[in-house]
């Protein structure tokens, strides 16, 4: 019998925050010990936002519902639900949702996302 080719994840880890953000990993460090690549589920509340980051990882975000904030090195850029966008590692960036509903959306990072690697400043 061959191994099988593909995992599927019914189970994806929830990462705990304190911020209302509802982060479902699928795939990365935690869920599955790769380091090259994390994707993830995320939903973020209204007003929700995080420190400036300069991360050691290129980060892909595509928009499935509302509306994501992004400060990238001075420039303020909105995106919307079917957007999507790369953020080049170590390019300072603020991730936020100033608007009034959930933003739902996708976010990759390659390598694979890592606290000890996303240097967000204090």
């Amino acid at each position: 019998m061959s191994k099988k080719k593909y995992t599927i994840q019914a189970n994806p880890f929830i990462v705990p925050t304190t911020d209302g953000k509802i982060i479902k990993e699928h795939f990365g460090n935690t869920t599955d010990g790769n380091k090259d690549i994390s994707i993830a589920h995320m939903k973020a509340p209204a007003g929700w936002s995080e420190p400036f980051q300069t991360p050691e990882f290129d980060e892909f975000t595509f928009i499935i519902s509302g509306k994501k904030q992004f400060i990238i090195d001075g420039e303020t850029i909105v995106l919307e639900a079917g957007q999507s966008i790369k953020i080049e590692r170590n390019t300072r960036v603020q991730y936020s949702n100033p608007f009034t509903e959930v933003c739902e959306y996708i976010a990759i990072c390659t390598p694979a996302f890592s606290i000890d690697l996303v240097n967000r400043e204090a």
